[in-house]
């Protein structure tokens, strides 16, 4: 197994050079001992389902379309090799802010051996399905 801080190098370096995300900080959890990765994409990752209705809504009625910012993430670097449980998520959900109007959500960094990373993305709770 991979160390940790050195997964989040990692992550870090590819968010950069390949994501050209932006405001790339470390954050360490101290509870679950892990180094997450804050920063900022360049194009929102998530819209929620409701929001997605309201968006387009709002584009029937104006003819124009509704722009979204994106907002700042928090990437949790894992190895592929790592065993996580339920519990081990939690904790990480649980050390963030929750200062935050939006629900809880990381973006789970998978890291693999050929130094590919791939990207999830994971919300705290049931979230609302996609309404096609």
């Amino acid at each position: 197994m991979r160390d940790p801080d050195n997964v989040a190098a990692s992550v870090m370096k590819n968010l950069q050079d390949q994501h050209d995300w932006t405001e790339l900080e470390y954050i360490y959890i101290r509870v679950s001992h892990r180094t997450l990765v804050k920063g900022l994409p360049t194009k929102l990752l998530y819209l929620h389902p409701d929001d997605q209705i309201s968006a387009l809504a709002q584009e029937q009625a104006t003819g124009e379309r509704v722009r979204r910012d994106a907002t700042p993430e928090y990437v949790l670097p894992v190895h592929l090799s790592e065993k996580w449980s339920l519990a081990d998520f939690a904790a990480v959900f649980d050390a963030l802010d929750s200062n935050s109007t939006r629900e809880k959500r990381i973006v789970l960094a998978t890291l693999h051996n050929d130094s590919t990373v791939v990207y999830y993305i994971m919300q705290e709770g049931m979230v609302k399905p996609r309404q096609n």
